[in-house]
């Protein structure tokens, strides 16, 4: 069967939506009929793949940096999907491997499977580099490895380390264009039973849609104004694109 072309074709370079597929008879293409079967699969594989926990501490020590994992009080990954209240609080065993560390850091980062563990393990760690250089003078606590968590469980985390701030970089829930998208959440002086209005969210990160170096600079901007004002959330309006225009005149009044 012939294949009727769409008009629109000439936008689809702009977009990873699904426009301008064309049409064969009273359906799609078979090709694009593939494509989303394959995309709603890889979307499925990564709610269920398991982050691996031990790697990516490995990875994380190579480069210098401490770490910890931890496990929220949901046992596995299927109960994990069914109670999102068990992924927002620490299993009493991690809770205790936890305050063994508490140093009172000015910032905690949390790598957490979330909804996308391959988000995590692929975006995580190059997004705390470039974020970490930002942050001249700070005191960083070790690097909490999270699995079956859920954005709160930061709370938990933080309060026991007595981190001023937690930066909890957590895998979104997949979409049909990119099965890894890594969220940022942060809160200034978490504590358990801090709502979400109480934190400020980075979404998209990855080399596709918000690119490393990009959400490091809105990261440590977000950072530097909590620390400052005390506060994150709806209080906090995310203006780092003004400051970022600012120092590209500031740079170029320069030369």
């Amino acid at each position: 069967m012939s294949v009727n072309p769409n008009r629109w074709e000439a936008l689809r370079r702009f977009t990873d939506a699904r426009i301008a597929l064309g049409r064969a008879g009273s359906s799609v293409p078979t090709g694009p009929l593939l494509a989303f079967t394959l995309a709603h699969a890889q979307a499925r594989d990564a709610v269920h793949r398991p982050l691996d926990a031990d790697a990516l501490q490995d990875e994380l020590r190579s480069k210098g940096y401490a770490s910890v994992a931890v496990h929220s009080a949901a046992p596995a990954r299927d109960v994990y999907l069914r109670r999102p209240d068990l992924g927002r609080s620490l299993s009493e065993d991690s809770a205790t491997r936890l305050e063994a560390h508490a140093k009172n850091a000015d910032l905690v980062f949390v790598i957490a499977d979330g909804l996308s563990s391959s988000a995590a393990a692929t975006h995580a760690i190059p997004l705390i580099e470039r974020t970490i250089a930002r942050l001249d003078g700070w005191r960083i606590g070790p690097v909490v490895v999270a699995t079956q968590a859920r954005v709160a469980l930061g709370d938990g985390i933080g309060a026991i380390l007595k981190a001023h701030l937690v930066a909890m970089l957590i895998g979104e829930r997949p979409g049909l264009s990119s099965p890894a998208n890594l969220g940022v959440y942060v809160t200034y002086h978490p504590v358990p039973g801090r709502s979400d209005a109480e934190r400020n969210c980075i979404s998209n990160v990855r080399p596709e849609g918000l690119a490393y170096d990009a959400a490091a600079f809105k990261l440590a901007w977000l950072l530097g104004e909590a620390r400052t004002r005390k506060l994150t959330g709806v209080s906090l309006k995310d203006d780092s694109t003004v400051a970022l225009s600012q120092r590209t005149v500031d740079r170029l009044s320069g030369e």
